[in-house]
């Protein structure tokens, strides 16, 4: 196992480790020199590095998605993580075990599989159930199905990350789904089960996360569109205006348009399948967002460009106001007719007789705006002539 990971390095001092190219650039001093400007990860988050010096003896030596080992100095620079790299060589994956450099689910992915198939198996429209494991019991999609990312950088970004995402929505697809009496569960969760399923072609995820061909020539809708096709070509008896159904919320997922949806949602099962996949996609990439932000100080996340903002981290903002768990939780004050002492409120204000009949101060009058207000309308002494 490596050590240290990304998690684990503390500023100021020289490391020997190895991490995963995440991404490569070869750039120019102000003196007309080159330096490599590098992205390296390993499964605990990313870090920003640097080489200065003696670029010429390795800038040909590795590329991105190899595994390399460094020295160098870690510091703090714009309130973030750097390293200076002093030393570097690229490794052999003979020299390296894949699980230390991958994010992955925290959650075992064969326990992950069966529990899908549970919920299939539990499916009563018989088309449905029928379709979903004719696409399920294909050798090649079992494999990639359990060890998929949902997405290169966005959400559920880790292997496992696809079929986590799928189970997330299956939970919620149950929970809201009775809330709107006629909708079809059945019909819903046919859509979360295969709404994603072309990522497990689009996608590259053997090393780094990438793109295939395939998935940026034709993207993960058209890919899924073809696999249901296929499949269908061993279902004669499916019936033809359920199977526009389940095409089209495949087509409508995202929703919008401008999202990349060729269609936008039509029906209620198909709207609630996106507005579903968009809560728990952001709610994951918020989570990610928090759990991998390299911000050194303050109570704010960096500024994430998939979310358009920064994200507040709560534990620290409260404990920067001397606010505890144990604070949030204090009972509420005390009521002194329950504890068998006399009730003391204060006495209303005066009104004066004046203001008394204003219909502004009909009872109560007991607030701040109208005891100000009482105070305007009440009659005073005639000035003096000086």
């Amino acid at each position: 196992m490596k050590s240290p990971f990304i998690k684990e390095l503390e500023p100021n001092r020289v490391i020997t480790t190895s991490f995963l190219v995440n991404s490569k650039e070869i750039r120019q001093k102000k003196s007309g020199e080159l330096y490599l400007s590098l992205l390296l990860g390993d499964r605990t988050g990313e870090l920003d590095a640097k080489m200065w010096d003696n670029v010429a003896d390795v800038v040909d030596s590795f590329e991105r998605d190899d595994f390399v080992k460094v020295k160098g100095l870690v510091q703090v620079f714009h309130n973030r993580p750097q390293m200076t790299i002093h030393k570097l060589r690229r490794m052999d994956d003979s020299e390296i075990e894949f699980a230390d450099y991958f994010p992955s689910s925290r959650r075992d992915p064969d326990a992950m599989w069966t529990e899908l198939r549970g919920i299939v198996s539990g499916i009563g429209n018989v088309h449905l159930r029928g379709l979903l494991n004719a696409v399920l019991d294909d050798p090649d999609v079992a494999v990639r199905y359990r060890r998929a990312p949902a997405a290169k950088t966005i959400h559920h970004a880790f292997l496992g990350g696809l079929i986590e995402h799928v189970l997330s929505l299956c939970t919620l697809a149950r929970a809201v789904a009775p809330n709107y009496p006629g909708l079809d569960l059945d019909l819903l969760l046919t859509g979360v089960v295969l709404h994603d399923i072309g990522k497990i072609y689009e996608l590259n995820y053997e090393r780094g996360f990438s793109y295939s061909s395939e998935g940026q020539l034709i993207g993960h809708i058209n890919i899924a569109m073809r696999m249901v096709a296929q499949k269908m070509t061993g279902l004669p008896d499916f019936p033809p205006l359920v199977r526009s159904l389940v095409e089209h919320m495949i087509l409508s997922h995202h929703g919008q348009l401008e999202f990349g949806s060729p269609k936008v949602p039509q029906f209620p099962e198909a709207l609630l399948l996106h507005y579903l996949d968009d809560m728990d996609s952001k709610m994951e990439c918020m989570r990610a967002l928090l759990e991998h932000d390299r911000q050194v100080e303050g109570c704010f996340t960096g500024y994430n460009a998939i979310m358009e903002r920064p994200v507040l981290k709560m534990d620290r903002y409260l404990n920067s106001a001397g606010l505890s768990q144990a604070a949030r939780r204090a009972a509420p004050p005390r009521d002194p007719e329950l504890d068998g002492q006399p009730s003391r409120q204060p006495a209303p204000p005066a009104v004066p007789p004046a203001a008394a009949a204003h219909p502004l101060f009909a009872p109560p009058a007991s607030s701040p705006f109208a005891n100000k207000l009482a105070e305007a309308l009440e009659v005073k002494g005639s000035k003096q002539e000086s």
